[in-house]
């Protein structure tokens, strides 16, 4: 029995041992892990701030450009049409066919202009007519409902009238 006894002790013992090397080593590679986050935690904000730099330079450098581009390219359209517009006019044909263009462009502008008001005059004639008619209904609705309501009150105060007339007659004939 001590024997055994003795043998219990030394698993004990050395699974002690054992299950305090498995916590060393643990709390080691918990203790790296840690600090290997940190320093990614770390990078990862310096890499943060080198984006944040980045995007502020390209966007200042985005905005510097548009403040040269906008003018340059405002002036190189103006001077192709005036490009355009002086080759159009150089020669008699090519004036009298610029002229004609022009001339056809504004007759069909026209043309749409008219078609376009025409349009929105007769939309604006029906929605006139369309209302005038609704309100003339209302208001016939209207007056036949005040004549209905006119003739029966008419009516209940001749007949109340005449009930009056004859309780009048009565008294007076039961006077005399």
């Amino acid at each position: 029995m001590a024997t055994n006894a003795r043998n219990t002790t030394t698993r004990s013992g050395s699974s002690t041992r054992s299950s305090s090397t498995r916590t060393n080593s643990t709390a080691r590679s918990t203790s790296t892990a840690r600090t290997a986050a940190q320093r990614s935690e770390a990078s990862q904000v310096k890499e943060g701030v080198t984006k944040a730099r980045k995007g502020a330079v390209a966007i200042a450098k985005q905005t510097a450009e548009r403040a040269v581009d906008l003018p340059v390219g405002a002036a190189l359209t103006a001077r192709d049409r005036v490009t355009e517009t002086v080759e159009s006019l150089s020669t008699t044909a090519k004036r009298e066919k610029e002229l004609k263009s022009i001339r056809t462009q504004v007759t069909r502008e026209l043309n749409r202009f008219e078609r376009r008001g025409g349009q929105a005059r007769r939309k604006a004639t029906q929605r006139v007519r369309t209302t005038r008619n609704r309100v003339e209904r209302e208001a016939k609705t209207r007056r036949r409902e005040v004549e209905k309501t006119v003739k029966q009150n008419r009516t209940k105060a001749e007949s109340q009238l005449k009930k009056a007339q004859d309780v009048v007659s009565q008294r007076i004939s039961a006077l005399s």
